[in-house]
């Protein structure tokens, strides 16, 4: 299965099991997370989630390989669906630690960046990487990622899609935690425990609390989100940073 769940102690784990593809998300992976994170929030058992993935990877992002020839329509519904996913998280009434080692790219960052709490690996980094692909951040990150650094830092780190290091990413207040590879499911872990055998419903409370502080809400960006990718499809740029991809060369950008 491409997205296991386990149940222990009050904590959930769930884990993007796609190792081989670097866990990048598939369609079915993102309706499968949104289902996972909606049954969590109505399980009394669960008091606190981890959210982490198999192998070298915490999620290289979207299938680049499944991307492409969608029209305005079919992008819209499939951009809804990848909304689910991270309204799911995001909406999620417990708190949700993210556990990260390598890259969290793309659309993985946004989902990095919609948890409430990051512990990094020393091998983790954050991946803005919209632009290699022709289209612009979705999956919430600007609306996430501003949150954090602030606009001028956000833009930086889209405009130039540079990796960002666990180390840096601690030192600009975005990961909790560094630690090294061998330990992030320990400390993880640990951390998780400690939450799970807190007051929980008040964490739940102070989470709608930091959720109240911020406008636009999160569904109007993501509404805005949607109008913006999916002109994007529609783009020479988008498609050729989706043939690069998949023919393993650096894509050539006309603008348009």
């Amino acid at each position: 299965m491409s997205i296991q769940v386990t149940k222990q102690d009050g904590i959930a784990t769930v884990l993007l099991n796609r190792p081989d593809k670097l866990n990048a998300l598939s369609a079915e992976m993102y309706q499968e997370l949104a289902d996972q994170f909606d049954a969590l929030g109505r399980d009394d058992e669960v008091r606190a989630v981890i959210l982490t993935g198999a192998g070298r990877a915490f999620c290289a992002g979207g299938d680049v390989v499944s991307m492409g020839g969608y029209d305005v329509v079919a992008g819209r519904k499939r951009s809804r669906g990848h909304h689910r996913t991270i309204l799911a998280l995001h909406n999620l009434e417990k708190p949700v630690i993210a556990a990260i080692r390598g890259p969290a790219a793309g659309v993985g960052a946004s989902l990095t960046l919609a948890c409430d709490l990051i512990i990094a690996s020393e091998t983790a980094y954050l991946l803005m990487a919209f632009k290699n692909v022709g289209i612009p951040p979705d999956g919430g990150a600007v609306y996430f990622l501003t949150q954090y650094v602030g606009i001028a830092r956000a833009k930086e780190l889209v405009y130039t899609a540079r990796k960002l290091p666990a180390k840096e990413a601690h030192d600009m207040g975005i990961v909790m935690k560094v630690v090294p590879d061998d330990q992030l499911e320990a400390e993880a872990n640990a951390l998780a425990q400690d939450i799970a055998n807190s007051a929980t419903y008040a964490l739940t409370l102070a989470k709608k609390l930091f959720q109240s502080m911020y406008t636009p809400t999160l569904e109007q960006l993501l509404e805005m989100e949607i109008l913006a990718v999916c002109g994007a499809r529609l783009t020479h740029d988008h498609k050729e940073g989706v043939a690069a991809f998949k023919e393993k060369r650096k894509p050539k950008f006309e603008g348009r």
